[in-house]
């Protein structure tokens, strides 16, 4: 983008002509993704191999950097266009790779089929296939997602010549009610875990007496593998500024704040630069489109803490205070920032808007259910073999979002169970994995929708374990301004604790139980009212673990330390010495070429000398049990 342009049919006519040039004009076009996963993954240095390589051939082209299409276990990302051709996306390239796959695809013409993921655009390439035909995209819906992975984020006109903004000059040329009004239709509810209607709340704000009015965009995103919110600043923030100007259109707000946690350093970079590309050609500041309706964005970037996530502690934050949630009533809607009506919305939700806004309220809801419209993203991870960012239409089941879209466990191993929802979610067994992923089928199996994180299991994860570890997040995370939540989590976390030690009483189980409900019940905010979640459902659907784990000292999972040991079979020992050398502490005895033994009481249980042992022999064994219980059977 050069230049200020002001004049809307000249704005869309310079991006689409650029736009079109990239697609189809007579460059190579050559795009890395440099989200955060693909940089974890090394793809900046792939950008800058792909550069080099390309700057000593004799072509015209275009490099640029783009966000995350959603296959991060894939990553690095390349995608490579020649002209008059389908683009193709590359995944798992290196930068010694980057030679081969410029010399082949732009030197040769002959696309590498052995680093292709699938092509994209029309027409199509021998041994290729379509890249949304491949399993892992052939199920999801992506109407908020579908400019990720696909468009620049750093260039304004990229955006807008797909149809960017339009959503903003449709709602400016209506009344504020009609565009509630669309939202409505839309049946649009709040992607940050509530599930509350949108237009709704935007409502309550608009009819709310006081100015002036404020909009929060709630980008603090905590939850332990959640990067939806992330990948969609990374990758498309144009589509959260406009629907940002749009929501406060809509209930009356002048300036609008974007709390994004400091540890998201590329979507800040991105957000500040669309900010400002935005402000150059007037769809963000004073006088927007000569329409009279003023709005400002500013970004307060939070210290990291999980219960800044809650409205009323995050607009604390904003305001120079601790943050720590507050009683309501009143809601922020009534008085919130600063006193003042408030309106607060997740970044996937005003995401959401501006598509809507552009498309309208039937595109959006012609997905999901009745009473869950649209989609939904999900940062699918854990045990599962493609792990990323899907969006799919809400309704969709457990299964065929793990083993239809995840491609199912990794190793041969049995699915066991997803957790939904984050640190604040429950965990669902295998037997329920036709249970359909909306609001309220997930509420009735005991968990949460939440911002959209899933984390899979298999067959050797200890829901004990899993229940004291998020626990143990939840607890860390608790601000300790009401009891319920500061001591009722540090109450259940001990008990968690003494299970999982070996220590357990049967009784426990009733006793966390009822201990869950309470703190459920009376604790001030969202994060303790949904923190026992977790240890709930896991003794709803797992109680087996929780018995074994106290009346048979034993973790079937051979996860816990204290209720394993390890041993060597005598006759598989070939006296190598190899284990005993590892141990840390020296507790395994035995002379060479003779069987060795392992002293249990001085053991550690670190697995040091199961990893020593040769593959061949095996000798060393992981046991389930304590040493002197399975003595003594």
């Amino acid at each position: 983008m050069t230049g200020r342009r002001t004049d809307n049919d000249q704005l869309y006519k310079v991006a689409s002509e650029r736009w079109n040039e990239l697609q189809n004009g007579t460059r190579t076009v050559v795009m890395v993704g440099t989200a955060t996963c693909g940089r974890s993954a090394g793809a900046l240095d792939v950008l800058e191999a792909i550069r080099k390589d390309i700057a000593g051939r004799n072509i015209d082209f275009h490099v640029a950097e783009t966000g995350c299409i959603g296959l991060c276990y894939a990553e690095p990302l390349v995608y490579i266009s020649n002209p008059g051709q389908p683009a193709v996306l590359y995944g798992n390239i290196s930068s010694r790779q980057v030679p081969e796959l410029i010399g082949k695809h732009i030197g040769e013409n002959s696309p590498p089929k052995k680093l292709a993921l699938g092509s994209i655009g029309t027409g199509k390439l021998d041994g290729i296939p379509r890249l949304f035909d491949t399993p892992v995209l052939r199920l999801q819906v992506r109407k908020v997602l579908n400019n990720c992975g696909i468009i620049d984020p750093g260039d304004i006109d990229h955006y807008l010549a797909r149809q960017g903004y339009r959503g903003l000059i449709r709602a400016l040329g209506n009344a504020p009610g009609d565009v509630i009004d669309e939202i409505r239709d839309s049946g649009l509810r709040g992607r940050g875990g509530a599930g509350f209607p949108v237009w709704r709340k935007w409502q309550f704000c608009r009819d709310a007496e006081g100015e002036p009015k404020y909009l929060v965009c709630n980008a603090d995103e905590g939850d332990p593998g959640a990067f939806m919110n992330r990948s969609l600043l990374e990758g498309d923030p144009h589509a959260l500024i406009e629907g940002m100007i749009i929501a406060g259109y809509a209930i009356g707000a002048g300036l609008g704040y974007i709390y994004c946690r400091a540890e998201y350093p590329l979507a800040l970079q991105r957000l500040r630069q669309a900010i400002g590309q935005a402000e150059q050609i007037n769809l963000l500041g004073k006088n927007i489109l000569d329409s009279g309706f003023d709005f400002t964005i500013k970004i307060k970037e939070g210290a990291g803490a999980f219960v800044c996530g809650e409205e009323t502690a995050l607009l604390a934050s904003i305001e120079g205070k601790r943050g720590v949630p507050r009683p309501r009533p009143p809601f922020p809607a009534v008085s919130g920032l600063w006193g003042r009506p408030t309106t607060i919305n997740n970044v996937e939700t005003l995401g959401c808007v501006a598509k809507i806004m552009q498309n309208g309220s039937g595109w959006f809801n012609e997905t999901g259910t009745e009473k869950s419209r649209g989609t939904k993203s999900f940062s699918l991870v854990g045990n599962v073999r493609r792990t990323g960012l899907i969006e799919v239409p809400l309704g969709i089941t457990l299964r065929e979002i793990i083993f239809d879209i995840g491609g199912g466990i990794p190793g041969n191993k049995k699915f066991k169970a997803v957790q939904t929802g984050g640190p604040s979610g429950g965990c669902v067994p295998a037997d329920m994995l036709d249970l359909n992923v909306d609001y309220e089928s997930l509420n009735k199996a005991g968990t949460i929708m939440g911002s959209g994180g899933l984390v899979v299991m298999d067959e050797d994860t200890c829901m004990v374990d899993v229940a004291r570890y998020f626990l143990d997040f939840a607890q860390q995370e608790s601000c300790g301004k009401c009891i319920p939540c500061r001591w009722g989590t540090k109450q259940m976390l001990e008990i968690l604790d003494d299970i999982t030690g070996g220590r357990g009483r049967i009784e426990d189980i009733e006793l966390l139980e009822r201990m869950g409900n309470g703190v459920k019940k009376g604790s001030l905010c969202g994060l303790g009212q949904t923190a026992p979640n977790p240890v709930l459902t896991t003794i709803r659907y797992f109680r087996n673990e929780y018995e074994s784990h106290i009346i048979d000292h034993s973790c079937k999972s051979k996860v816990c330390r204290d209720l394993i040991h390890f041993m060597i079979v005598e006759e598989d020992c070939t006296g190598c010495r190899l284990c005993a050398k590892g141990c840390p502490v020296d507790t395994i005895e035995g002379e060479p070429r003779e069987a060795h033994t392992i002293i249990q009481s001085g053991c550690t249980r670190c697995g040091v000398c199961i990893e020593a042992c040769p593959e061949k022999f095996s000798a060393v064994r992981c046991i389930s049990g304590k040493p002197e219980k399975v003595e003594s059977n």
